[in-house]
């Protein structure tokens, strides 16, 4: 095996040694459980260490450091994600009779993490696990829109490409485009990162209020425009909040009335 490889599978092997249970393992007893000698196990520790993945404690010994706590909270979190989509997704789908997805911020992307296909014989095929542009699609304006100012603005400052004649990519546009998600809760895309292919897509908020992912319902354009708009916002925001709830997060201030108001505006 690779000698690089190697030592990326001492690494796994040496985090994994701390499935046991323990709070702390020094480096006689990782040295012993690895099969590994003493000094390729400190070089294995103060690598790891310096990522913040062990920690030393006093009296030499180590213990798993906080990044693998934030870890562990994004893997909980997709999981959590996944199960409470998931029975959503399908009603969705059964509502809409279109593919119906949950996408989550990565980077500068949009990533599905959970996906039912339409009903229809022409669909869209978007396998899970596709990576697409923020700028030009409904479920990337919905997590851009909810970003910091600050954030926001550095990615608009990188500028974005645009995918066809219908692609919004001048700041002041992009910037207004943002505002409206954020105004009316919903954002759609029709024909903007590829011509023929439509989605709109509202949040799901995560217990503190958070946006963590977007859900939305995607199709073939022409279609798209034969749905009636108010049934389909209706039936998306209210699975984007029907994922919210599941996830623990109480819409206290989202009342009859700015429900009305979020359904209404452009429909």
């Amino acid at each position: 095996m690779d000698a690089t490889l190697q030592s990326v599978t001492n690494a796994a092997r040496l985090l994994k040694a701390f499935l046991s249970r323990e709070e702390t393992l020094g480096v006689s007893e990782l040295s012993r459980r690895l099969g590994l000698g003493k000094s390729a196990v400190h070089r294995l520790l103060a690598t790891l260490a310096a990522e913040g993945l062990v920690t030393r404690v006093e009296g030499g010994g180590y213990r798993l450091g906080i990044v693998m706590f934030e870890l562990g909270e994004v893997v909980r979190s997709h999981m959590d994600l996944h199960a409470a989509a998931g029975p959503v997704l399908v009603e969705l789908r059964e509502q809409t009779g279109e593919s119906s997805q949950v996408g989550v911020l990565d980077g500068d992307e949009v990533v599905y993490v959970d996906r039912l296909e339409s009903t229809h014989s022409l669909r869209l095929f978007h396998e899970t696990g596709r990576r697409v542009p923020l700028h030009c699609t409904s479920s990337g304006k919905v997590l851009l829109a909810a970003m910091s100012a600050e954030r926001q603005e550095a990615i608009i400052a990188r500028g974005f490409p645009a995918l066809t004649p219908h692609t919004i990519v001048a700041p002041d546009a992009v910037r207004a485009e943002l505002a409206a998600v954020r105004r009316r809760g919903w954002a759609d895309a029709i024909d903007e990162r590829e011509i023929g292919v439509a989605s709109l897509a509202a949040p799901v908020h995560g217990p503190g209020g958070d946006v963590v992912a977007a859900i939305s319902v995607g199709a073939p354009a022409l279609r798209f425009r034969a749905l009636p708009r108010e049934h389909l916002v209706r039936c998306v925001v209210e699975a984007g909040e029907a994922v919210s709830r599941r996830l623990g997060w109480s819409p206290e201030n989202l009342s009859s009335g700015r429900i009305e108001e979020t359904l209404h505006a452009r429909v």
